[in-house]
């Protein structure tokens, strides 16, 4: 079966033209901030991807409806586009300020080392990919100094990665029976909240702005001045991790911020039809639906077991600090969030060893749950790759006519349910370990031998994971190489690696590879 080409430049196109309207909403940001310069590359790039998503919707405006293979194609090369076209703020900004060519009235302010290094292309790229992917590495060296309008833009990237480019297209767009289903499972969702998908995104939307209108206003009551507030609630609820300062939200020194975003990244790693039925009143889903039970578990027990491995390395003095930078960074591994309190490691000198480390490794890994806003393996496949481990080992101590089931949560699975949900999450797996292994294993070719094992698996598997905390690897000394691999690292894990291996499969038959 081949990819009808036609559908997926159709729907790309609608994608690209969406995401041109970002660019468009944040002119006023510049405008607001009085960084006249910043709004003609705001104003370019938007009628760029506009122009470009106009003429591909045209051209192919009476293809049939998507199919599932065109969906994966679109959703995969959907993702790599806008990570590239959302680049372009990085760029041009970075390059009218070293150009300089506007009157003393546009504010163009001094070139700083900061927004010096957007203007190489890869640079933009990662920037704008560990955005959209919601991902939150960068290539910022001080976030200070980058230009309000670029935080925005870096929040705003997050913010809608969050949710998903596809599901916002959907939301604008899309219209009751016209194949939005199969494109909104293809980015790896596939909860409903409402029986038509398009209210489903819509009730989505509903309570994912509720949230970030909540969080700015607990970040305000915690002492954060309203700018911080606003681009920290974005990318907290997005599980982004992206700051506007160098040393993320350990900038403050202050616990109760630190307490405060706490349960924006838990608001984050629960899946929406769940938080719709907890404000609807239903709040025996914090128990009764599985991965959200398991979430909360998973917290408190990483949480208690890396605070007692800080403790026997004498990390930090006071138990309270302790017991705080363990909830907070394992919370923020395992949402995926990505903020930081504290130092994890700096590049070649080693701050945490290698226990705490690699058990944050194993958070990041797990995720939260399906259907948040969070990366990783999610938690339901966990639960489903245990859980059907022993069901197999037990299979064989089982008389063949016996009739088996699998339970897992509310579900009771017979045994064809059973092999297909533990096949699934098994394919998952191993394509996942091997995304991981092809990182690591460019990262040893490319890196100094300086750096620890342990800190060289931590940054892959923070870009795999989309989560954003990171050992002092990460930045724009890195060698090129490193830079491509976390892209593509950052690429497959938002995507959960289906789509990407489909699209990959798709170019290998075009080109007639299998025969």
């Amino acid at each position: 079966m081949r990819v009808r080409y036609s559908a997926v430049g159709r729907d790309l196109g609608r994608i690209v033209q969406v995401v041109s309207l970002m660019l468009l909403v944040s002119i006023p940001i510049a405008a607001i901030h009085r960084e006249f310069y910043a709004i003609p590359a705001f104003v370019g790039s938007a009628l760029l991807m506009g122009g470009i998503g106009l003429g591909l919707t045209r051209r192919y405006q009476d293809v049939s409806d998507t199919g599932r293979l065109e969906a994966m194609v679109t959703a995969a090369a959907a993702w790599g586009t806008v990570g590239v076209f959302g680049s372009l703020p990085f760029l041009l900004i970075a390059w009218t300020i070293a150009v300089d060519p506007y009157p003393a009235w546009a504010n163009t302010p001094e070139m700083s080392e900061t927004v010096a290094v957007f203007r190489y292309p890869l640079n933009g790229i990662f920037e704008s990919v560990s955005g959209f992917t919601s991902t939150g590495l960068t290539m910022a060296v001080v976030e200070e100094q980058l230009p309000r309008s670029l935080h925005w833009w870096r929040s705003f990237t997050e913010w809608i990665g969050g949710v998903g480019v596809i599901v916002l297209t959907v939301a604008i767009l899309a219209r009751p029976g016209s194949g939005s289903l199969t494109l909104y499972k293809s980015e790896a969702r596939s909860e409903k909240i409402h029986p038509s998908i398009v209210s489903t995104v819509m009730e989505i939307w509903k309570i994912y702005v509720g949230f970030t209108l909540a969080g700015i206003v607990l970040f305000l009551l915690a002492g954060m001045p309203l700018w911080d507030a606003i681009n920290h609630a974005m990318t907290a609820i997005a599980t982004g991790g992206f700051s506007v300062h160098a040393d993320s939200i350990g900038h403050y020194g202050s616990p109760v911020i630190e307490y405060a975003v706490i349960p924006m990244m838990v608001a984050g790693s629960i899946a929406f039809p769940v938080h719709y039925l907890l404000l609807k009143g239903e709040l025996k889903n914090f128990y009764k639906d599985v991965q959200t039970r398991w979430v909360f578990i998973w917290f408190a027990v990483g949480s208690l077991v890396l605070m007692a491995l800080l403790l026997i390395g004498d990390q930090y003095e006071a138990l309270e600090e302790t017991f705080r930078v363990a909830l907070f960074q394992f919370v923020s591994a395992t949402s995926n969030a990505g903020f930081g309190t504290v130092a994890i490691g700096s590049g070649t000198e080693r701050v945490w060893t290698a226990g705490p480390t690699l058990l944050l490794c194993v958070g990041m890994l797990t995720g939260a749950a399906a259907g948040s806003t969070v990366g990783g393996l999610k938690i339901i496949r966990v639960i489903t790759l245990i859980k059907g481990t022993v069901w197999q080992i037990r299979s064989v101590f089982t008389p063949a006519s016996a009739i088996r089931r699998l339970r897992i949560g509310e579900r009771s699975l017979d045994q064809s349910q059973a092999q297909r949900e533990y096949t699934e999450a098994t394919v998952v797996f191993v394509l996942w370990i091997v995304g991981l292994a092809v990182g690591v294993a460019v990262f040893l070719w490319t890196l100094p031998p300086e750096y620890p094992l342990e800190y060289v698996i931590f940054e892959v598997m923070s870009a795999q994971s989309t989560v954003g905390l990171d050992a002092g690897i990460t930045g724009p000394a890195m060698p090129i190489a490193a830079k491509t691999v976390l892209i593509f690292n950052m690429w497959i894990g938002r995507l959960e690696i289906i789509p990407v291996a489909v699209l990959l499969g798709a170019f290998f038959q075009q080109l007639d590879l299998y025969r």
